[in-house]
């Protein structure tokens, strides 16, 4: 019997065969397709699953969720952003599976708390940086997950007198500033050229002066969004992780600086802020806990 983990991200599907001790193994990752993402979900799962039967099923999707109906309304996916039943459809694959959906961020902080950096940290929080920006929250030991599922959405604080439009529909939240895509589109309307976050983080790098206002942008954004859920939230770690969290010092410094100047009352003056050290992607990771630990229950939620 096969547990399965996958990753709805705004561009890539991401699936694994997770062991009881939440390792992945044969991660496979598919462009989002926007025509039929279903369809591209659907072939990566049987492909993965190969000729096992499957037990359960973990699914970390970006949000927003509503975990109860199992649905998901991710933002940046235009197919599905009024919503899709992903876990009837999963259920309907594998008949005989537990499923368990959860918001990209729970999946993060579940990965974070069980292998990563928040091991033996009962008060956390951990961060995904990418094409979004999402989180998750580990509050006395458990993961708060609200009402409908989106507790953490650490993406849509908003950030002091910025009114960059969110796909959300709001304004000036950490993701419209912060993420890969909305640093990339800043500094594309300011001349850059270039296309990704990671071409970005390297013209930074070398100095560039437009890429190094956009990651100083980005990384204060963070620095704001960090210190502000800490105070609300008591904690005193937080781990980040996502492909543009790698930036380097062009995020990170500035993101470090603003947490200095922000994080002052004195139940967050000793809070740290690391990359995360998970190396397939904590989503991933997150998603398969929630599998092992359905199947460890032998229901679903």
């Amino acid at each position: 019997m096969a547990m399965l983990a996958l990753d709805i991200g705004a561009t890539k599907f991401a699936a694994a065969v997770v062991d009881p001790h939440y390792a992945l193994h044969g991660v496979r990752r598919v462009a989002a397709a926007s025509d039929d993402p279903w369809a591209a979900c659907r072939d990566l799962l049987v492909t993965v699953a190969g000729d096992n039967e499957v037990s359960a099923v973990g699914i970390g999707s970006a949000g927003p969720v509503d975990v109860p109906a199992g649905v998901i309304e991710p933002l940046n996916l235009a197919a599905w952003r009024e919503g899709f039943p992903i876990v009837e459809h999963v259920r309907a694959l594998f008949p005989d599976a537990v499923v368990r959906l959860a918001i990209d961020g729970a999946c993060l902080v579940l990965a974070e708390h069980r292998v990563g950096g928040l091991r033996g940290v009962d008060n956390g929080l951990a961060l995904t940086v990418s094409s979004g920006v999402g989180g998750g929250i580990i509050a006395d030991g458990r993961v708060v997950v609200g009402r409908t599922g989106n507790a953490g959405h650490i993406g849509h604080i908003v950030v002091p007198g910025d009114d960059t439009a969110c796909p959300c529909g709001g304004f000036g939240c950490v993701e419209a500033v912060a993420s890969g895509m909305s640093s990339v589109r800043w500094a594309r309307a300011r001349g850059w050229v270039g296309d990704t976050g990671v071409e970005l983080a390297s013209a930074a790098h070398d100095g560039d002066p437009i890429a190094l206002a956009a990651m100083a942008r980005a990384g204060t954004a963070l620095g704001q969004g960090i210190s502000s859920a800490a105070a609300l939230l008591d904690v005193d770690r937080v781990v980040i992780s996502g492909g543009f969290a790698h930036s380097g010092e062009p995020l990170w410094g500035p993101l470090r600086a603003a947490v200095a100047r922000h994080a002052r009352l004195d139940f967050i003056r000793e809070l740290t802020v690391e990359l995360s050290t998970l190396s397939e992607g904590a989503t991933l990771v997150g998603a398969g806990v929630l599998a092992v630990e359905a199947a460890a229950r032998g229901r679903s939620d």
